[in-house]
């Protein structure tokens, strides 16, 4: 006598052991074959709901960086005048930030999530800020890369900015010169050398520390000194095979301020193949940048004759020490401004929404 054909097994409940007991009890009248179905059956409905469980979804993922859709990032100013073309989606296709629009419209003021305004233009007329009023929850971004020496009219700004972009570490939004990243190599290459010292300046002031520096350490010893200040400029192409063919460069800031470290050390010394002989911050911030061997402090030193003496005399091993970071670490540069804005789309997930600067000036000149 032929044994009943099984029926087909009632829908998966929300419950992965609910399936697996209604299914036993079907199989208990079951042929060998329909055991086998069945068997099958409580496999994938398990797999099933185990999948939800874990939050396994066939819908098509959002942003990658963190905000439900995509930002509106408004540039009201772009740095120096220097507009750039940016009818492409240039942080995606460019530096791989998705869900990031950079605008220089002003029409899509009311729309933009973030507004960014570059001291350099601010410092020019006040009057260039939006004449619109702010829509809610948008968030006011200020942008400078000068040290406070020389950023002036920051008096009135109280009350206006969500966000501060600067080369210091504690900006909401920390914007280097440049910065050291992951590159293994088996060998350093290190450019030939024909010269000793070299320095590279367009703007000379008898006052200024660098200055009064440069005269007592040429006393003891020669510095090949290019730029407009000494009527010697170099075409952007030839500045960095001229330092690189001295041992070291005389990466000397023009104010002195905290994390103020510029394209002096990245770009003239450290990307050129050069040592770094620095004048800025004390040697512990410098190192909180760049490995405490790849550089020379000036405030190492007791006078510049130490100093110049210690340049001239350095043997071969304990020059080529000062390059060991060569084979952990590559050279970044930030110059392109839209890479440095797309990247306000990254750190806006971990910014405090609705805070102010009450007052930007003592903020900025501490």
């Amino acid at each position: 006598m032929k044994q009943k054909f099984c029926q087909e097994p009632n829908p998966p409940s929300s419950s992965a052991l609910q399936v697996q007991r209604k299914l036993l009890l079907k199989m208990q009248t079951c042929s060998l074959p329909m055991l086998k179905a069945l068997a099958s059956a409580i496999t994938f409905a398990i797999i099933l709901w185990n999948l939800n469980f874990l939050g396994y979804q066939s819908e098509v993922p959002g942003p990658a960086l963190g905000h439900s859709k995509p930002l509106t990032v408004l540039i009201w100013h772009w740095p120096f005048r220097h507009t750039p073309n940016i009818s492409s989606d240039v942080c995606a296709d460019h530096y791989g930030i998705k869900g990031c629009q950079l605008t220089g419209d002003h029409r899509l003021f009311s729309q933009a999530d973030v507004v960014v305004f570059h001291h350099w233009e601010l410092q020019k007329d006040k009057k260039r800020l939006p004449t619109e009023r702010r829509p809610p929850g948008q968030n006011w971004v200020w942008v400078t890369l000068e040290s406070p020496t020389n950023t002036k009219a920051l008096t009135g700004w109280n009350r206006t900015f969500n966000w501060v972009m600067t080369y210091r570490q504690d900006s909401d939004i920390f914007m280097p010169y440049g910065e050291l990243v992951r590159h293994p190599s088996a060998s350093v290459d290190i450019p030939t050398k024909t010269g000793l010292v070299s320095w590279v300046i367009s703007n000379y002031h008898r006052t200024q520390k660098r200055a009064q520096v440069y005269r007592e350490l040429s006393r003891h010893l020669q510095v090949n000194v290019y730029g407009k200040a000494n009527k010697q400029p170099l075409c952007p192409d030839c500045l960095l095979p001229t330092t690189s063919k001295y041992k070291f460069y005389l990466a000397f800031e023009n104010s002195i301020h905290r994390d103020y470290i510029t394209e002096k050390l990245w770009r003239n010394a450290l990307l050129a193949g050069t040592v770094p002989v620095v004048l800025g911050p004390p040697r512990a911030n410098y190192e909180k940048f760049i490995p405490a061997d790849s550089f020379i402090h000036i405030e190492d030193f007791g006078s510049m004759k130490e100093l110049a003496s210690f340049l001239k005399t350095m043997n071969s091993s304990r020059y080529k020490a000062f390059f060991e970071w060569r084979k952990r670490y590559g050279v970044k540069l930030y110059t392109d401004w839209q890479e440095r804005f797309c990247t306000i789309c990254i750190r806006y997930p971990h910014l405090a929404q609705g805070q102010i600067y009450p007052d930007l000036e003592s903020w900025f000149s501490v």
